[in-house]
């Protein structure tokens, strides 16, 4: 099977760092499938966040944002936010752009039936599906996978052909993408969504401010992601006014914020006002 690129690679971090927090007491979730799918690879990623991070935060000066806290209220936010829409609008379809090693098709409790579509290029789909061999996706789930890049032209003509309807109100997911591309690809992946999506759909991702690429409180932190080769490239300070240049009214939290805490974060969070700080933002929109 063709290797993972280094973008593709921090799908197995993310499912690693599911999987450590499905072991804690205190979990925010569960996620059975996520040490099957981190492997060996996903554990050696995880380590090596840890040797980034951990040590630094007994620094009083320096202290690096906690990736294993905001990965657990990141997943929990989106989570919610998800079943909830289903659950309270008319979102029978739900696309998973950039999806990775995500597991929702099998362990939310969907409230009502919907068609799934995950997009991710064709390998990582292909690894997904062997390493979770006949595990059955919920009741109410129909799962379309759609081999593809999502920084190429194609991918939006393979989605309809797969099932989608641009006509009908959908609901997006673009999580832990945007700042692994530049931005001339970020503002190309927002247009071509906009132009999928009917009036009312809407659309959550997770975005980093232009601070944060530089910060010295990140910097152990995005040296590693650099290692690896998936430097961190794009962050916005103002997501909601990024979301309306492509015709999505926003709003956008900070993980440690009252809806994004879960007792939970472990830092100060700063008010939106104050200049020149690095932030993680959790954003969704709707679609005018």
């Amino acid at each position: 099977m063709e290797p993972f690129d280094a973008v593709a690679r921090t799908s197995l971090l993310t499912t690693a760092l599911r999987a450590k927090e499905t072991k804690r007491p205190d979990r925010l979730y569960e996620d059975p499938f996520a040490a099957r799918l981190a492997g060996t690879i996903g554990a050696d990623l995880f380590g090596q966040v840890s040797d980034a991070t951990w040590p630094n935060r007994t620094e009083p000066d320096q202290k690096v944002p906690s990736t294993f806290d905001y990965n657990a209220i990141r997943t929990r936010y989106f989570d919610d936010y998800l079943l909830a829409q289903v659950k309270d609008g008319d979102y029978p379809q739900v696309v998973m752009a950039a999806a990775g090693m995500d597991t929702r098709a099998y362990r939310l409790p969907w409230p009502r039936p919907i068609e799934l579509f995950e997009l991710d290029r064709a390998n990582v789909l292909a690894a997904k599906e062997s390493a979770l061999g006949d595990v059955p996706v919920h009741e109410d789930v129909t799962r379309h996978l759609i081999g593809a890049d999502l920084l190429g032209e194609d991918w939006s003509d393979a989605l309809i052909a797969a099932g989608y309807r641009p006509d009908q109100p959908s609901l997006w997911l673009l999580e832990g993408l945007l700042y692994y591309i530049p931005e001339e690809h970020t503002r190309r992946l927002l247009s071509q969504v906009a132009d999928l999506t009917a009036p009312g759909s809407r659309m959550a991702a997770d975005l980093v401010s232009a601070t944060a690429l530089t910060a010295p409180a990140v910097k152990p932190l995005l040296e590693v992601f650099e290692r690896w080769g998936c430097p961190w490239l794009y962050g916005h300070d103002e997501p909601e006014a990024l979301l309306a240049e492509y015709g999505f009214e926003g709003e956008a939290v900070q993980p440690g914020e009252e809806s994004a805490h879960y007792g939970r974060w472990p830092d100060p969070v700063h008010p939106r006002h104050v200049p020149d700080v690095e932030r993680v933002f959790l954003v969704n929109g709707r679609r005018k």
